[in-house]
């Protein structure tokens, strides 16, 4: 006999609307790699624009200087992204793009690098969602499987219509946390270059402590945390 989790997922796997949103996910998940994948296999290093003793960029750097381990990642994106987009393999794909999606997440809050502090995490929800929704494959290698409590598999067919307002508003709300967190999670942030960094300290008290943490990190090439510990310091 099924239990309510069951019996929830089998009512969401047959809705119209759950679908286009798990195509919408599959695309835009594979689109993201495939373009950060095609940059690395042809050896460029990814957000040149990125200084070189920026935290993010130090990082990119180094990771671009160890040969064909970099194009490695970039095949495991492009191929992550492909499986994605194969209706057969698409549980591979998400299995495969969810380890490297978060670690993308966790170096950019690490780094409070901007560029993919909105971008990651949205990106890791979406990846959760597609592995969610292929639960009905993913149910015969989870430890507390039973047999009696089994879904099927493809059996399934679209009989419903009904657009799920709860459901995409948890999305939007999910949206908006990720932003309002972005706006408000850090207190400083490197920024991409001096001036942008400069520019969030002005008409503060704290400016000159300010323009010293944006000289450490984008003049004197110091680690993140040295210049945030200069800047909590003085």
């Amino acid at each position: 006999m099924l239990n309510s989790f069951h019996i929830f997922y089998l009512t969401i796997k047959q809705n119209r609307w759950y679908w286009y949103f798990s195509f919408f996910c599959r695309f835009t998940l594979a689109l993201g790699f495939i373009l950060a994948g095609i940059t690395k296999v042809l050896g460029e290093r990814f957000a040149s624009g990125l200084s070189e003793i920026h935290p993010m960029g130090a990082y990119l750097t180094a990771l671009h200087e160890t040969g064909y381990y970099y194009t490695f990642i970039g095949i495991a994106q492009i191929v992550a992204a492909l499986l994605l987009l194969i209706p057969r393999t698409v549980v591979l794909g998400a299995l495969l793009y969810f380890p490297i999606i978060i670690n993308i997440c966790i170096l950019s809050y690490a780094v409070r690098f901007e560029g993919s502090l909105i971008s990651a995490p949205l990106m890791v929800l979406a990846n959760l969602f597609l592995l969610v929704w292929h639960y009905d494959r993913l149910q015969y290698i989870l430890p507390f499987k039973s047999a009696k409590n089994l879904v099927p598999i493809n059996t399934l067919k679209i009989s419903s219509n009904k657009f799920p307002a709860g459901f995409f508003s948890v999305v939007l709300l999910s949206i908006a946390l990720v932003i309002v967190f972005f706006i408000n999670g850090f207190s400083i942030v490197p920024r991409n270059s001096f001036s942008d960094c400069e520019s969030q300290f002005k008409g503060k008290e704290n400016n000159y402590k300010g323009v010293d943490f944006c000289k450490c990190v984008h003049q004197e090439g110091k680690p993140l945390k040295d210049c945030l510990s200069l800047y909590e310091a003085e």
